[in-house]
């Protein structure tokens, strides 16, 4: 299987960066990754899937991580603890029917297979799963190999810039020798969790230890926020998570370097087409899961207060199209 890093790498030659949606549970589903990519995403991570679930009852995960052509390159991210499980999940990952061609060929395969050490969620810390990951790194160590034996597709994996005695350095260091093509670091320890400021210099020290695409996470609300990271990590890209949520154009104000805010009418249009898409992938599921988007979108916005109250509770289309109009 082709490296897409490699050409993803090649083409942002030339002072352009990798902007990739990085992965969060519930919220990069199908319809929000068509929507980034839209705007000009040049990696979309899935939702996180679970390799345990994958290993013993994998249908419904199988359903999460299906995925449009439109979306590539497209990233299936798996959490666990156990081995045993990833090598099942990889290959199928790597094969299902679901996720591959009925001819066998791989065409509708993901592009990619990346190994989560970053989450700082309690319920996947108790787990021994995600950032606490991190700071058992034998185990984590085996895991990658597992996965990257079990597979055709580059690996990645995800980290943090520290996680109890083991940061990114040393890490990193302890997976020399692995074919790990890329990693997205974000740049907060795990007790700092999703606020705080970003460590640019461990990620910038993570280019001694590792050969591959690196990309910085973490704190990206905006063009000068890409800039500033960017300048002080010389990262290859940058992953966006959070900074995506209602602003999923955000990766098209990188690429064209724009801070222009977007006009209501515009942001409107958006959460419409957005709301659509959920509801030919999921129907009425797809409308309730939506609710929080919608509420991302308008935040903000005058008299965002009363419409989200107003949001979180449509059920239809209908209603959503009553409120914004």
């Amino acid at each position: 299987m082709k490296n897409f890093w490699l050409k993803l790498k090649k083409s942002a030659k030339g002072g352009q960066a990798i902007y990739a949606l990085a992965p969060m549970a519930g919220v990069t589903d199908s319809a929000f990754r068509q929507i980034c990519k839209g705007f000009s995403a040049d990696v979309l991570y899935s939702e996180m899937a679970s390799a345990t679930a994958l290993a013993y009852n994998p249908q419904k995960t199988l359903e999460m991580l299906k995925f449009s052509k439109v979306e590539r390159p497209y990233v299936v991210q798996s959490f666990g603890s156990n081995p045993e499980h990833f090598e099942i999940a990889a290959k199928l990952i790597t094969s299902h029917p679901l996720l591959a061609s009925p001819s066998g060929r791989g065409r509708n395969m993901p592009d990619g297979i990346d190994i989560n050490f970053g989450c700082p969620v309690k319920k996947i810390q108790k787990q021994g799963a995600g950032a606490v990951l991190m700071d058992n790194p034998k185990l984590a160590r085996e895991i990658i190999k597992s996965v990257i034996d079990s597979t055709s597709l580059p690996v990645s994996i995800k980290i943090r810039s520290k996680v109890g005695e083991t940061d990114a350095l040393k890490f990193l260091d302890y997976m020399r020798g692995l074919d790990i093509k890329a990693v997205m670091i974000h740049g907060r320890t795990l007790n700092q969790g999703f606020s705080g400021s970003i460590d640019t210099e461990v990620i910038k020290k993570a280019r001694d230890y590792f050969g591959g695409i690196i990309l910085a996470n973490g704190g990206v609300n905006s063009y000068d926020d890409a800039v500033k990271i960017l300048d002080a990590t010389k990262a290859d890209g940058i992953g966006i998570a959070r900074g995506a949520l209602g602003k999923p154009w955000i990766f098209e104000d990188l690429r064209f370097k724009n801070n222009n805010s977007r006009s209501k009418k515009e942001i409107y249009k958006i959460a419409l087409k957005h709301a659509k898409l959920a509801y030919e992938l999921k129907g009425r599921q797809g409308i309730i899961e939506m609710r929080k988007h919608l509420c991302w979108y308008v935040q903000g916005l005058p008299g965002a207060k009363t419409l989200r109250n107003e949001l979180v509770h449509v059920t239809t289309l209908k209603d959503i199209k009553r409120i914004l109009k």
